[in-house]
């Protein structure tokens, strides 16, 4: 599947049937670029895109965009009965497009959860997404899976599991507008379930290592064939994208989708919500405890002498775990759902490749139609062992001149990037504690309404980074972060979830790890400094925050096994 990656272009893939039978060309877009810090403005100056030389504009609209919905199934068997029945015939009748997406569903009387369907799915080296978003509240529609419509509770979208790729986007360039716009194409507010779910790196400029190789500068990806999981029942879908100016016609498309349906199972037993046992042999940190120290100390330096302009950095940790066994992600991710109250889980996993997943309580932004809600968090306390001492550590966590600042920062720098697109931007609560099972943080929620549905691309890019990943001054903060931190980043602190027609919603993906068979994975883990900061408690900050992985897996290797080795 390799294709080359020019300087200067994006690529925007079709289709990934069976990776070791099937190569497909790259399609590339070619775009001067005006660069912000972390994003590319650009409004189409001369923008083209090409597949196997076939030009093609990706400002044109594509020839369909439709969602078909079959009766409802007991069982995932007969919904995938239904579907290979559907696909079948739509080879046999194509539609008269040259392009399009088509999204094919099968309601389900059982609520199957989506992460049990993507783990019956694991033998399969297609790529895989999942995206579960934070339990709605009586004053909120996140992640309500039906667009505009008013539909019943019971049919709100819970989580989404997919594999294959009908279409994705990636490259080693900065996310930039006509990027958003490629992407945008295949979406429509009439069919709110078509979605791209994905990621952005935490920092473009940064050099991609080899463990992010495969994510690029950004990954996003149209499932080929998805279990959606509603709170009341379930769905089954697939979906096909073809264009034929791409090289990538109809029949190339419907093939490789049949190609997936041959790969997916249709058996799904219920996930137990425990790693199997195994055991941790090494856990190497980067930075050490003594470089940590050091960092943290030449950042206060800066903050405190006023010979520089930073008030907040965040410096991060990356943690290689090596375990006995295999970590299967998804049973880690499983199990990281347990503590999902308030949280978002994510998995995203290129062909064959590490698994980005994540358990993170931080919304960057859900847009709806004009409406759009952010948050700032910051400030990190454990919980207390009972009602009186978690009441006790939820007052010193308000009470903390240190925190305050640091929270302070992170929310008015929100509320005025909201400011620069939006009709009005309302702070409500201005602070609070939002208490999750392990940890609790200072909080505001901030809402506005967007003058224009392409001021979705202007918001994501302002409100990335936020002070909560990077610091403040952004620029400022960023430099120190790229001459002090010796790891890259990759997606971890970056805009994690998906886009959609009418409606699109991102976290921060922080409290995340990347995990790669046979070699155990990376954990990583962030903590803001600020005046008053104290290199030990931000140490213990970052362990705090590692712990919901690290507990899952044994801490040391049985006496037996360090005899044999």
């Amino acid at each position: 599947m390799a294709a080359a990656c020019i300087s200067g272009h994006f690529l925007a893939r079709f289709i990934d049937p069976e990776p070791a039978k099937c190569s497909i060309s790259a399609s590339l877009i070619s775009c001067s670029r005006q660069s912000s810090i972390h994003f590319f403005h650009h409004k189409y100056q001369s923008c083209s895109l090409s597949m196997n030389g076939c030009r093609g504009d990706p400002r044109a609209p594509i020839g369909t965009i439709e969602t078909r919905t079959f009766p409802t199934v007991s069982s995932p068997a007969l919904a995938m009965d239904t579907l290979n029945s559907a696909i079948s015939q739509l080879k046999s009748d194509p539609p008269p497009f040259t392009s399009g997406i088509i999204r094919l569903q099968v309601p389900i009387q059982q609520k199957i959860e989506a992460i049990d369907w993507l783990h019956a799915q694991h033998y399969l080296l297609l790529p895989r997404c999942f995206f579960s978003g934070r339990t709605p509240t009586g004053n909120s529609d996140i992640f309500n899976g039906n667009g505009h419509n008013s539909t019943p509770k019971s049919h709100n979208l819970v989580s989404v599991a997919g594999v294959g790729s009908a279409v994705f986007f990636r490259h080693i360039n900065p996310f930039s507008y006509s990027d958003w716009k490629s992407i945008k194409r295949f979406l429509s507010n009439k069919c709110p379930l078509i979605r791209a779910y994905g990621a952005i790196c935490f920092d473009a400029r940064s050099n991609i290592s080899s463990e992010w190789k495969d994510f690029g500068s950004f990954y996003f990806m149209v499932p080929q064939v998805e279990l959606d999981e509603l709170e009341g029942s379930s769905m089954l879908a697939t979906t096909v994208a073809w264009d034929t100016s791409l090289s990538w016609t109809w029949a190339m498309a419907i093939d490789a989708l049949q190609a997936t349906m041959c790969q997916v199972s249709a058996i799904v037993v219920k996930l137990r919500k425990e790693v199997p046992k195994t055991y941790i042999i090494s856990n190497n940190h980067i930075p050490s405890k003594t470089y940590w120290d050091l960092a943290v100390n030449r950042a206060l330096q800066l903050i405190d002498t006023g010979n520089s302009a930073l008030i907040k950095v965040v410096l991060a940790r990356s943690s290689r775990v090596v375990t006995t066994t295999d970590i299967d992600p998804i049973a880690w991710l499983a199990c990281l759902q347990v503590e999902g109250e308030n949280a978002y889980q994510f998995c995203l996993q290129p062909p064959n490749a590490r698994a980005f997943i994540g358990n993170t309580p931080e919304q960057l932004f859900h847009r709806k139609c004009l409406n759009i809600n952010s948050e700032a968090l910051a400030g990190t306390r454990g919980r207390g062992r009972s009602t009186t001492l978690d009441l006790q550590v939820e007052l010193d966590l308000l009470s903390s001149p240190k925190d305050h600042l640091e929270f302070t920062i992170v929310r008015e720098s929100i509320r005025k990037k909201l400011e620069a697109v939006c009709n009005g931007v309302v702070v409500e609560p201005k602070k609070a504690i939002r208490k999750l099972p392990r940890v609790q943080h200072i909080y505001a929620q901030l809402a506005g309404r967007l003058r224009s549905e392409d001021d979705e691309f202007d918001i994501l890019a302002s409100l990335h980074p936020s002070p909560a990943v990077c610091g403040f001054p952004t620029e400022e903060a960023r430099l120190f972060i790229a001459e002090t931190e010796v790891f890259d980043r990759g997606m971890y602190a970056g805009p994690v979830g998906w886009f959609g027609g009418g409606e699109s919603e991102f976290a921060v993906g922080i409290r995340s790890a990347l995990v790669e068979k046979g070699l155990g994975a990376l954990i990583y883990a962030g903590t803001g400094i600020v005046e008053g900061s104290n290199p030990s408690l931000e140490w213990d900050e970052l362990e705090l925050k590692t712990s919901q992985f690290t507990k899952l897996l044994k801490l040391e290797v049985p006496l037996h096994q360090k005899l044999i080795t």
